[in-house]
């Protein structure tokens, strides 16, 4: 029997196992994994990997993942890129969903195989009324390379330092607030690390264009005014790459903080931003470049002053050279 994981935001993946079961029974082999505010990538890695423990070691695995590109659906990906043969993933997990995916079991052997099917229920389930409001389907536009189409100097929708880079609150909140016409993760790292690439890639929301490139590309596309049409919503891993491309000209007038990953010799200063003194020294030196800092993890979130955040933390601050 292929085992199922139902992995969310929040407790959702949780709410819908009971709704599941109160429709179609208890059933055996299935998993949910929850994502919650106070918790990390790696967390949930955890949580995934230990459901997929609770399963025989030869069974087939279906993921079913509330969002395509947030974090759920992320870190499944990673661990179906490494088992391809035997995992599927399914995003907008609803009910009729579920229920299906439950009911094909007896008669479907393979991850692939449901997955294929219980789209049709899936997509079945979601109706309106009155019936005309119901939009006729459209096919997904095709990823596409950078290509200049422009003439004039691109603009920065926003250009936001997050570790987890692509991942929900990015791909829904903040690309509908600011409306990108591309995402741009701006890397050496993930530019030269093709599995992490395709995965970030293939995490970009519906319709807006998805790119990972060098710091010095991001420099160059930025002076280069064929790009007049395009407004990025930039990604960046660490404060040092940020500095770079803002030293190579790019003007970033404020830097969005959503998440500073955790590591050996670094301090929280908030439940999701970790700093060691050469990130200070960056901040300190890009707000000498007149970089504001505006600490938000979703468009909603009131505005935290990032230097100070880091002055409560105990870390030292020349204050003589910040700019009025």
């Amino acid at each position: 029997m292929v085992g199922i994981v139902i992995a969310s935001h929040g407790e959702f993946a949780k709410g819908i196992l009971q709704s599941g079961e109160m429709i179609f029974g208890k059933q055996e082999k299935v998993a949910a994994v929850t994502f919650m505010p106070n918790e990390g990538p790696d967390d949930l890695r955890k949580h995934l990997d230990a459901a997929i423990a609770s399963f025989a070691s030869d069974d087939e695995v279906l993921f079913l993942i509330d969002l395509w590109g947030g974090s759920p659906f992320n870190q499944s990906n990673a661990i179906y890129e490494e088992h391809k043969d035997k995992m599927a993933i399914v995003t907008g997990l609803n009910l009729p969903m579920l229920i299906e995916a439950y009911s094909s079991r007896s008669n479907l052997n393979s991850a692939h195989e449901i997955a294929a099917h219980i789209l049709v229920e899936a997509r079945a389930g979601v109706r309106t009324k009155p019936e005309e409001l119901t939009p006729k389907a459209a096919a997904p536009k095709a990823k596409a390379a950078i290509i200049p189409q422009g003439d004039g100097q691109a603009k920065i929708s926003l250009a936001r330092l997050d570790s987890r880079l692509l991942h929900g609150q990015v791909a829904t909140a903040w690309s509908k607030s600011v409306n990108p016409t591309r995402i741009i993760v701006v890397s050496d790292n993930v530019a030269k690390d093709q599995l992490r690439k395709s995965l970030i890639t293939e995490a970009a929301p519906p319709g807006i264009k998805a790119n990972v490139i060098p710091i010095d590309k991001m420099i160059k596309i930025w002076h280069d005014p064929r790009f007049g049409n395009e407004r990025f919503l930039l990604l960046f891993e660490t404060a040092e790459d940020v500095a770079r491309a803002v030293d190579g000209g790019v003007d970033i007038p404020e830097l969005n903080i959503g998440s500073l990953a955790h590591s050996d010799g670094k301090t929280m200063i908030n439940n999701v931003l970790a700093v060691d003194q050469k990130d200070v020294d960056t901040f300190e030196h890009l707000r000498d470049k007149g970089v504001k800092f505006d600490v938000r993890k979703v468009p909603s979130d009131d505005s935290k002053d990032m230097l100070a955040l880091i002055k409560k933390a105990g870390f030292k601050l020349d204050d003589s050279k910040e700019k009025k």
